[in-house]
């Protein structure tokens, strides 16, 4: 089976074009055609000699995801809906903010996590997306821009899935998108999010430099337990317990996500007891009013509670923004990436807005 040139490092790369005799300088070669210039062929790759690519279309290959539809929201956001070589299909979120744009990239097909609040979690879990994957969304994303003269700033790994529950495969891909000759993201414009998989974080600290993001949305573990299963395994204490051993550089601090559900954490009490579990960390807050969805049972909270949750938080001298939520009209907040072709009228499968190119 030949090997997807866009599963490999630069180390990975340089191995395998040594194993047929190449000089290591040809797979830095290899990574700015596939990353800066993004082509789709080995033989594009003018500058490698023709036996050099016969040689390499023999070993490796150089699939890309297939864009079957793009939506745009009335805000600006854009969700790309790509199928996979094996009929899986998968979202990324492109989201204007600013003068800069954020692309939501997806870890795996479906999430085995089952958070009560994620409409990803409700169609279950089929499998991790290997590196290629990963990256690729971003390939194929900043391909889609490049006509426009628009580049993608920053990166979370927010989208399906679990990014910790797809550990390897994801440092791998942190570590390709960060290349200096290739797409040039820096640690400090790449965000992971997890629920809180405590063994991983600690390998994540160890192995990966990003900036860490944690779903936290409950004060008590009885509450969190009931909102998110993975408390029952790693509940708050050795949460929180993980998050101040996570190695932070100077000035950096661990954002926590808390997702705002009318009637069920939006309390004044919740918020105070969110205060003395979050004073003693390097935190910064992401208050999240809840993006509400037909197939989930939680009500967003009014803007009164948003806004008293937020001032009892900031009288304690704590870092809390609300963060307005892009998308939702498309489904493409947070939380509601299902990755499913919706069916046009007349039962055909297609976009409810464009249909995208292949890519």
């Amino acid at each position: 089976m030949k090997t997807n040139l866009k599963n490999l490092t630069r180390e990975e790369l340089a191995a395998l074009l040594a194993a047929v005799g190449k000089e290591r300088y040809r797979a830095d070669q290899i990574i700015r055609w596939l990353y800066r210039h993004r082509v789709d062929s080995v033989a594009a790759m003018s500058n490698l000699s023709r036996v050099c690519r016969e040689q390499l279309q023999q070993l490796a290959c150089l699939p890309a995801l297939a864009r079957v539809a793009v939506e745009r929201a009335a805000d600006g956001t854009e969700k790309f809906l790509y199928r996979l070589a094996d009929g899986s299909c998968i979202e990324s979120v492109l989201i204007p903010e600013k003068e800069r744009l954020t692309l939501c990239v997806s870890t795996q097909v479906g999430c085995r996590q089952g958070c009560r609040f994620c409409v990803t979690g409700r169609q279950g879990f089929r499998r991790n997306l290997e590196t290629a994957e990963i990256v690729d969304q971003v390939v194929q994303s900043q391909k889609y821009l490049d006509p426009q003269g628009k580049v993608i700033r920053n990166l979370v790994f927010m989208g399906m899935g679990e990014p910790l529950d797809n550990l390897a495969a994801v440092v791998k891909a942190v570590e390709i998108l960060r290349y200096d000759d290739g797409l040039q993201f820096s640690s400090r414009r790449i965000t992971l999010s997890t629920c809180g998989l405590v063994p991983e974080m600690a390998l994540l600290g160890e192995q990966a430099e990003v900036s860490l993001a944690v779903s936290l949305n409950a004060t008590t573990d009885r509450q969190r337990s009931e909102l998110m299963p993975v408390n029952r395994r790693y509940p708050l204490e050795q949460l929180l317990a993980a998050c101040r051993r996570y190695p932070l550089k100077r000035r950096s601090r661990i954002t926590f996500e808390y997702i705002l559900l009318h009637g069920v954490n939006d309390s004044i009490a919740d918020a105070r007891r969110l205060v003395r579990l979050l004073a003693p960390l390097r935190a910064k807050i992401n208050l999240i009013p809840f993006n509400e969805h037909p197939q989930l049972p939680f009500r967003r909270p009014p803007a009164a509670a948003v806004t008293a949750f937020q001032e009892i938080l900031l009288a304690k001298g704590l870092t809390v923004i609300v963060r307005k939520s892009k998308g939702a009209d498309i489904q493409a907040a947070c939380g509601q990436l299902r990755g499913r072709v919706q069916p046009a009228a007349g039962g055909e499968t297609g976009s409810s807005v464009s249909p995208g190119t292949d890519a």
